[in-house]
């Protein structure tokens, strides 16, 4: 996220210091997180939320904040300006809540919380040991600004979506649905650690939500991808996914009008059968976007296909 303003020179973002709420371990793998206060008042637009996302700053071994220079529109130059070992950590999430009522606004975020051995990062420990009173810096959409990036959910005049992701974009999943128009069809695939982490979601009457949850250290993908191919009618290649068959590439970011990989994009005035949006581990992407496009044929300009996190490479910013 860049600090970006509009025509008049208002900030699309705000640059806000949130406290922590409440912390609620709703899952063996999810600890849900609910921030407050009276900086939040102009944060984010509700019902418009989908899959929006948001940084935030995660204090230093210090626990004090880093001093970011909020009054600049250069935020992110500000939070370069600080010494590493001063500015903490900034991490993406999506918003799960937003709620805004006479009393303030606050947000809600569900952390994955990865605590193994070499698999932890600063801001799953930060979760882990989250407590009320607690306070960190959070980027976010400005509310009533709706060109603000940051979201990509964008189904247009489809007539049906497929939504696809692993834990990671669990949340997401789950607001796209929450947000979206009752009378919306489709299907949602998620793929997460346990049984345990299957979590109500207030989905449209004519979408399936499928959970999928991993046996004992599988890898992820391995049950998602397979059900996802099953469901488009590859039955063949449903059954012959193993782990040599995900692909390892660089993040994957993809939407209907924009291409990590610098492709052409040919989008059509036909209205799409159905569009899909596609997130979690980047391997994971990749090969879904490989049997889609290539092997399934499915328009390009009908798929979102998002790397959130890449397998053995500790994420940043």
């Amino acid at each position: 996220m860049s600090a970006e303003t509009t025509t008049t020179e208002r900030p699309t973002y705000i640059l806000t210091r949130a406290e922590v709420r409440a912390v609620d371990r709703v899952s063996p793998s999810f600890v849900r997180v609910t921030f407050g206060g009276d900086e939040l008042f102009e944060f984010g637009t509700p019902g418009e939320v989908f899959d929006s996302r948001i940084k935030l700053v995660f204090p230093p071994a210090s626990g004090i904040l880093p001093p970011i220079d909020r009054s600049s529109h250069d935020w992110w130059g500000s939070y370069l300006a600080v010494p590493e070992e001063e500015r903490g950590s900034m991490r993406t999430y999506s918003v799960r809540e937003l709620r805004v009522t006479e009393a303030g606004t606050e947000v809600v975020v569900d952390f994955v919380l990865h605590l193994e051995p070499g698999l932890t990062g600063p801001a799953s420990l930060w979760a882990s040991g989250a407590a009320v009173g607690q306070e960190l810096f959070l980027v976010g959409p400005r509310r009533g600004v709706t060109e603000h990036g940051g979201a990509e959910y964008e189904p247009g005049s489809a007539r049906s979506v497929v939504l696809v992701g692993d834990e990671t974009a669990a949340p997401a999943i789950a607001r796209i649905l929450e947000d979206a128009p009752r009378d919306v069809r489709g299907v949602a695939f998620i793929e997460v650690p346990t049984p345990a982490d299957i979590l109500a979601i207030d989905a449209p009457a004519d979408v399936e939500v499928h959970w999928l949850p991993r046996d004992a250290g599988e890898l992820h993908g391995l049950t998602l991808i397979p059900a996802v191919l099953g469901y488009l009618g590859d039955a063949d290649a449903a059954e012959e996914i193993r782990v040599k068959d995900i692909d390892t590439e660089d993040l994957l970011w993809e939407t209907p009008d924009y291409s990590g990989l610098g492709e052409d994009i040919t989008v059509t005035d036909a209205p799409a059968e159905r569009y899909f949006w596609i997130a979690g581990e980047s391997g994971v992407v990749t090969t879904l976007r490989r049997h889609l496009v290539k092997d399934l044929g499915i328009d390009r300009s009908q798929v979102a296909f998002m790397g959130y996190w890449r397998r053995g490479v500790a994420m940043r910013g």
